[in-house]
């Protein structure tokens, strides 16, 4: 496949070394996860000497907000020549009978983020509570609300194949639908389980315009891929041809040697 390879932040999780969750309920300050993780602002020059010219960023591991550390981030992404496709506004839920309003403003505060960092895109959660008609209705018009931030700020809002809400193509179609253009597909390889995934994804997969090459990995340096192929027929069926985000970073020692083996596998795809 001649697809766009692109990578998300997620994939080297552990080289990053460093995240600063942050949710409606608050901000919970700074984590580390590895003796000698890479600085943010080096990402995009290590990714480019990794052979990548794109990638997306999830929100916790972006340090600071500030308007001088953001520009600071967009500086290192031009002099690497790296576009930032994505944020992926990774927590709240709009659907939440508790934290569903303060979400709302939540996720439309991180949208002016994607902005101010560059990206023409955000992808956000459509909601964690289980499938209803209540849930989709207030996720509905709720995410329409966001919508309006987005607008303001040139962003496209994404949703994905993620969490309980969105568990079956119906209900993706009920809201791309609904939207009319407001919102637009990040397709996830990996979210939905198998074999349900095989049957689910070709109904959702022709209206996807990014995707989270999700694949697993049966060794440090093994696919699945029997799964990994059955995926990639399905993108290929559909006639996609957005770009390919590699989000595993696998369950061997490197992010990096991870990622080379799921690109390899797309391209000889």
């Amino acid at each position: 496949m001649d697809n766009l390879i692109a990578v998300s932040s997620w994939s080297l999780h552990r080289t990053i070394g460093v995240s600063y969750p942050d949710s409606p309920t608050g901000a919970g300050g700074r984590v580390q996860h590895s003796e000698s993780p890479l600085d943010l602002l080096d990402l995009p020059a290590a990714l480019a000497a990794h052979g990548y010219s794109a990638m997306q960023l999830c929100h916790f591991h972006l340090p600071s907000r500030s308007p001088s550390y953001v520009a600071e981030f967009r500086v290192a992404l031009r002099d690497a020549k790296v576009d930032l496709l994505t944020l992926l506004i990774d927590d709240g839920d709009v659907t939440d009978p508790e934290i569903g309003l303060a979400s709302v403003k939540w996720t439309a505060d991180w949208v002016r983020t994607a902005a101010e960092l560059g990206a023409p895109r955000a992808r956000v959660i459509a909601g964690k509570q289980p499938d209803s008609r209540e849930a989709i209705e207030l996720s509905f018009t709720r995410l329409m609300e966001i919508a309006e931030t987005a607008g303001e700020v040139d962003v496209q809002l994404e949703i994905e194949n993620w969490h309980a809400l969105l568990a079956a193509p119906q209900t993706v179609h009920e809201l791309l639908d609904r939207s009319q253009g407001a919102l637009r597909l990040n397709a996830d390889f990996g979210n939905w389980p198998k074999p349900y995934r095989y049957e689910a994804l070709p109904k959702i997969f022709r209206r996807a315009e990014t995707c989270h090459a999700k694949f697993e990995f049966l060794s440090p340096t093994e696919l699945d891929w029997h799964d990994a192929s059955r995926c990639l027929m399905i993108a290929k069926d559909a006639s996609f041809s957005g770009p390919m985000v590699l989000v595993n970073g696998g369950i061997g020692e490197s992010d990096w040697d991870a990622m080379d083996i799921q690109r390899t596998a797309i391209i000889e795809a």
